[in-house]
């Protein structure tokens, strides 16, 4: 009898050992995940300031500098904001296909707690904090065309407006539960991308070509030269904009594993392969390799592979970053002086046209030995892209830049017309000459007395 109550103690013992050796486990793992995502966060704020607005800020004339930076710093602000009292519901709320309700507006219920179908180890606000560097930087990217010639008032109602009507409704396509284009969560067209190439990039880049075209051009375009005022600025934002991609894209893993780690190796595998495909195509068509030319070819290589990151190994993250580097410098040096369209500093060259050759790059490359994201019957992982035996997912990929540019073209258009009937969008010709900063902010980038 005292042998079976000894034995029995042990075993209990045993048990209660284990239950906490795996509640150990579970702990860290989530804790790791944790300090993971919210460093992943501050990358990604990291692209928005310093990173976008050295960017964008050094590419446009000594006059328009800061008020080419505060669009980007504006979006912290307003946008954080808006995110925390309805975007985010609206994105990842539970609704329809289209858009998510109403239930997390004012953050209700998003707390320690983790969302299983979002992201079963980091708590929801980390989540929610971390979409949120996304919904701030989309917007900002439109800013590029429109630089040097919008009011401030003008563009800070559009881009709020912008926010909710086009970007909300697409991240819940295309990340929300029960979204159109969720690949995950059982959307009707599953539409494979990682960290936001339509979502993002088609949504912000075709948006800056509507409304480039829209504003029209600036006085003196093409006819006089309108160069940057300073490459230093830009090339220290794009390095910037490179280093908080990470964060970006493998952070998009939702988690500190492998995933994480196979997104950022494509991810910079991708971009340096654009960089040399830009500097090459320059160097043989113009006569010479220049800084701006590299930095923007690194800037289409991360465009391109971001929707990709996490679906492809590092081989093809630089054919992606190849093809990319090539399509994009046509498309800014070519087909933008074919159609004459002022795109100030090229959103749409880089942005739309990567963003949307990425998307539909993944739904070919994408390998089930990266990212097993679609399963049989019997649990089994099935072919993700068209190299790995799935060609059905190209015309899911097709889709969902299709979906993304009718929705970024027609909402933008509609805000447009409609801020321009309101308060109006472009500065008078007398404020256009004499600049932004001085006419909208009162003050000068830089004071050389």
């Amino acid at each position: 009898m005292l042998s079976f109550c000894l034995t029995l103690s042990a075993q209990t013992v045993t048990t209660q050992q284990l239950a906490d050796l795996q509640k150990q486990v579970t702990d860290a793992r989530s804790n790791a995940d944790n300090a993971w995502m919210l460093v992943s966060a501050a990358l990604v704020l990291l692209m928005t300031g310093p990173g976008l607005a050295l960017f964008y800020g050094g590419l446009v004339r000594k006059k328009n500098v800061l008020s080419t930076m505060m669009q980007s710093f504006a979006m912290m602000a307003v946008i954080t904001i808006l995110w925390g009292v309805v975007g985010f519901s609206l994105a990842f709320g539970s609704g329809n296909a289209f858009i998510g309700g109403f239930q997390h507006i004012f953050l209700h219920n998003v707390g320690a707690a983790p969302d299983a179908d979002y992201a079963a180890t980091i708590p929801f606000q980390t989540f929610m904090v971390y979409q949120l560097m996304f919904a701030i930087i989309t917007p900002a990217l439109i800013s590029g065309a429109f630089a040097e010639r919008m009011k401030f008032s003008g563009m800070l109602i559009f881009l709020v407006l912008w926010s909710l009507v086009v970007y909300s409704p697409m991240a819940h396509m295309v990340w929300g539960k029960g979204g159109l284009l969720n690949a995950s969560l059982g959307g009707r067209f599953p539409c494979l991308d990682f960290a936001g190439g339509t979502v993002v990039h088609v949504t912000s880049g075709v948006s800056a070509l509507v409304t480039a075209i829209y504003l029209g051009k600036r006085k003196g375009y093409p006819h006089e030269q309108i160069r940057p005022h300073s490459v230093v600025l830009a090339f220290i934002g794009a390095c910037l904009l490179w280093v908080g991609w990470f964060g970006f894209n493998a952070g998009s893993a939702l988690g500190s594993g492998s995933l994480a780690t196979s997104a950022f190796v494509a991810t910079h595998f991708a971009a340096a392969a654009a960089a040399c495909a830009w500097l090459f195509a320059e160097w043989v068509f113009s006569g010479h390799p220049s800084a701006l030319g590299g930095i923007s070819g690194a800037v289409a290589g991360l465009v391109a592979i971001t929707p990709a990151a996490g679906f492809v190994g590092p081989m093809a993250g630089i054919v992606i970053g190849l093809i990319a580097g090539f399509f994009c410098y046509f498309m800014v040096t070519r087909v933008k002086s074919f159609f004459g369209y002022d795109d100030s500093l090229d959103a749409f060259g880089v942005h739309g046209a990567g963003g949307t050759l990425g998307a539909i790059l993944t739904g070919i490359f994408a390998s089930r030995a990266v990212n097993a994201v679609f399963k049989d019957a019997q649990g089994n992982p099935t072919g993700s892209g068209l190299f790995d035996g799935n060609a059905h997912q190209l015309l899911n990929q097709l889709t969902g830049v299709l979906i993304a540019w009718v929705l970024a073209a027609v909402g933008t258009l509609v805000l447009l017309k409609l801020v321009d009937a309101t308060v109006g969008l472009r500065v008078s010709d007398e404020d256009e000459v004499t600049g932004l900063d001085l006419t909208q902010h009162g003050e000068e980038g830089y004071s050389l007395d």
